[in-house]
């Protein structure tokens, strides 16, 4: 029984085995956790589909490969009996007279298969970079690196399926590309060479040593996405302050009643995003993405909340439809999406499609934070902390002082996409909301 790489959601086409919890040999029980795949998205654990004993392990740790990819064989009871039978007895007579003309042929055709799968894909690998089998159907990502970085495609040998060249393969070509150019020309050897003497090593715990650290799944492909979209975007960032008293008129009245009810608090940022949802419907071009030369209009907002996890990593699942839900509605949704984040249990699937992203660093007490713009997104906005100051306070009796929870909200936006006089609008639009109206029939 082959076990494959399997579909982690719609728009999931490969995988990566981050850890085997067997290996070659062991026995395994049907539904038994046989490894960790990992994506750019998500994580999940792979069970069993029967029990019996692993016969081959095909794919190491580490490997990225695409969906429906053998990753190892396990050999049944029934497959054990079948291969200690009469044929593998020398009774092959026997066998072929009881199963008819060329059965035997079939059966040895069929265990060679179950030895060695994917032959035929690697088969088409082997063909080297003159070979057919897809080789030359490249995606437009791959098309646009290979030009960025001069490189041949000829040069590089695909593991997509069938042979393709992906996005990975050419970035690790080019990365190996720069180190064996980085590598310093080796001297001429000396007549005599001398002793090399092992490099100083400061003892254990002593001061000024390093450590290092590699980069986990999250933090690369973090990396990856912040690095591409600076490259990309035009980042602008504007900001609005914002006093919160009319939130707050509503939620300290019912934020206790709330959280006894509902087990949670009822923070700002459920307020923030219905007023984010309310103003993306007067400025639809903010809640869009650049296509080319041309800006793509979203009819609905699926709302990217970012979720820290645990300082492990940082990912934005996704709210769908988010402006259909009250504030009350938006806090249940954060909570939920949330916990299961950290808890590693969202779909893949929950990770694609956003339109615009909230980033909520208010709890560890920043001030104003210019983010990242979520690609292919053409904005974010930050919630920082929201805490008492001073401020102005006009009235028809004249300008007083009063003590406000008050807050910036900065907004980054590509400026490909939208100028700055519209994105202000936009901020002004969700700052009137915040501080006018009436949300107490939103909670």
């Amino acid at each position: 029984m082959n076990v494959l790489m399997p579909q982690l959601g719609e728009t999931v086409a490969e995988g990566t085995v981050a850890a085997w919890h067997k290996k070659q040999g062991d026995a395994v029980e049907k539904n038994e956790v046989l490894l960790d795949v990992e994506t750019d998205k998500a994580a999940t654990e792979v069970p069993a589909p029967v029990a019996g004993v692993i016969a081959s392990v095909l794919v190491p740790e580490g490997k990225t490969v695409d969906v429906g990819t053998v990753l190892a064989v396990i050999e049944t009871e029934d497959a054990a009996k079948s291969a200690t039978g009469p044929e593998a007895s020398g009774e092959k007579g026997t066998e072929e007279s009881s199963s008819g003309p060329g059965s035997s042929a079939k059966r040895a055709s069929a265990k060679r298969s179950a030895r060695q799968p994917g032959k035929a894909a690697e088969g088409a690998k082997a063909k080297g970079p003159g070979g057919k089998a897809g080789r030359l159907r490249l995606s437009p990502v791959v098309r646009r690196l290979l030009a960025e970085n001069e490189v041949d495609a000829q040069e590089i040998a695909g593991s997509g399926r069938d042979g393709r060249i992906t996005r990975k393969d050419v970035l690790s070509f080019v990365e190996q590309r720069a180190a064996d150019e980085s590598k310093p020309a080796a001297p001429e050897p000396a007549t005599r060479p001398a002793a090399a003497k092992p490099p100083a090593k400061p003892p254990s715990g002593a001061p000024g040593e390093t450590t290092r650290v590699p980069f986990d799944r999250i933090r690369r492909v973090t990396a990856e996405h912040m690095v591409s979209s600076k490259a990309t975007s035009a980042h602008v960032m504007q900001a609005v302050e914002v006093d919160f008293s009319g939130v707050d008129r509503v939620r300290m009245p019912k934020r206790n009643d709330w959280k006894s009810r509902q087990g949670f608090s009822l923070t700002y940022l459920p307020f923030v995003a219905r007023a984010t949802c309310l103003a993306l419907r007067d400025y639809p071009n903010v809640n869009s993405s650049v296509d080319g030369d041309a800006l793509v209009l979203h009819p609905a907002v699926h709302l990217c909340i970012a979720v820290n996890l645990n300082f492990e990593g940082l990912v934005a699942p996704v709210i769908r439809n988010a402006d259909s839900l009250t504030v009350a509605g938006l806090a249940h949704a954060i909570h939920d999406i949330g916990n299961r984040a950290r808890k590693g249990t969202l779909d893949p699937d929950e990770y694609s499609g956003g339109t615009y992203t909230l980033s909520n660093n208010g709890s560890y007490g920043t001030l104003m934070t210019g983010a990242i713009i979520n690609q292919p997104q053409v904005a974010i906005l930050s919630v920082d902390a929201i805490s008492k100051r001073p401020v102005v306070v006009e009235s028809p009796t004249g300008d007083a002082i009063a003590i406000r929870p008050v807050g910036i909200l900065a907004q980054s936006f590509d400026h490909r996409a939208l100028d700055g006089a519209y994105s202000a609008a936009f901020l002004q639009r969700v700052k009137g909301l915040l501080e006018e109206k009436d949300w107490s029939d939103e909670v």
